[in-house]
């Protein structure tokens, strides 16, 4: 994890981040609300275990149960589509922002400069929850024991990840405020 924190500072120029960020803001105001209507529209309005923060294993098979066939299909094409691409900007988005933003605002030898690794667990645990969910999707009416659990346990981790990140992403920018701000102060 070391190596990969380095490398993500090596690659966070400026560019890079810029070019990220449109893409992720691109992702953010077009293709985000297409999907999440076109995921409102499948669900029948029983709720996403993906926007849910907690639930429980009968509260996923109620959501599946009001899906229906077509909107259990719909909810699967949708994890091994959009869902594969969408964590991945969000994660180069995050990884490569955090690197950029810490690099001028701790020094290089901090323990937070670490911290661009966090959202790499945000993604980790956001595949492990679409595999979990859509295996019980395809399964329902069955239940399929642990994984039911566990799909969960994933969408919560996957939420503190990604939240934290980007908490750390607006600690970073703080700090780099403050510290800029106090270095012209001294000028």
């Amino acid at each position: 994890m070391q190596r990969f924190s380095d490398w993500m500072h090596r690659v966070s120029s400026g560019w890079m981040v810029l070019s990220v960020l449109v893409i992720f803001t691109f992702f953010m105001m077009l293709v985000l609300p297409r999907q999440a209507s076109r995921s409102e529209a499948d669900s029948s309005l029983s709720g996403s275990p993906d926007m849910s923060f907690y639930y429980t294993a009968e509260d996923l098979y109620q959501m599946a149960d009001g899906y229906g066939d077509e909107g259990r299909e719909a909810y699967i094409r949708a994890r091994f589509t959009f869902d594969l691409i969408w964590p991945l900007i969000y994660t180069i988005f995050l990884c490569t922002g955090i690197s950029w933003v810490y690099q001028r605002s701790f020094a290089m030898d901090s323990v937070w400069q670490r911290a661009n690794i966090v959202p790499v667990f945000g993604a980790l645990f956001d595949y492990l929850e679409n595999i979990s969910t859509s295996v019980v999707m395809v399964r329902y009416p069955d239940h399929t024991a642990v994984l039911d659990i566990l799909a969960a346990i994933f969408t919560m981790l996957k939420w503190v990840f990604v939240i934290g990140s980007f908490s750390l992403l607006l600690v970073g920018v703080v700090v780099g405020i403050g510290r800029l701000v106090r270095a012209r102060e001294k000028q």
